[in-house]
């Protein structure tokens, strides 16, 4: 059994996309963590904004098997992966952390996640992991959000009902 710390967002129908996708998790996962859901602005690209939110779960998929499910999820949702690399989204689920691997590969599965950079992903994992080591870095997340930029400017919290 593994921990995986995942990073939620949509901003098409986001709150319908992302109360289907905690369903699912829940449904697959059994109890899932999660952080509270933030309204953020598109990020390299010009788009409607973002709800942002993270999760964890106890999976017994290795990352790349779980990486496969979670695509499949965001292609039930109606993900189009033929745009462009930045651009709307029905639903992006990210694995960022899987307990402590560090892995490159295979395709775009990257852990830590290097989106881990931007407030978007990093404040709702702070939020429900505050602890937790980041492999390959050694600050908590915690510390790497009081660290980062954005950690002053206030938060936009959602609420996607359900």
């Amino acid at each position: 059994m593994g921990k995986a710390y995942l990073s939620l967002g949509s901003n098409l129908d986001a709150a319908e996309h992302l109360r289907g996708a905690i369903a699912a998790l829940r449904e697959r996962f059994g109890e899932v963590v999660l952080s509270p859901v933030y309204r953020t602005r598109a990020v390299g690209f010009v788009g409607a904004d973002f709800y942002n939110s993270a999760a964890i779960v106890d999976s017994e998929l290795e990352p790349q098997a779980l990486n496969d499910w979670l695509h499949a999820l965001e292609d039930r949702h109606g993900r189009v992966r033929t745009g462009p690399r930045y651009g709307d989204r029905t639903l992006d689920i990210d694995i960022v952390l899987y307990d402590d691997r560090l892995l490159e590969g295979p395709g775009n599965l990257r852990i830590p996640r290097p989106e881990l950079k931007h407030a978007f992903v990093l404040r709702p994992l702070a939020d429900i992991a505050p602890d937790l080591v980041v492999p390959g870095d050694g600050r908590t997340l915690a510390e790497l959000w009081r660290a980062h930029p954005d950690h002053d400017q206030a938060a936009v919290v959602a609420d996607i009902g359900g």
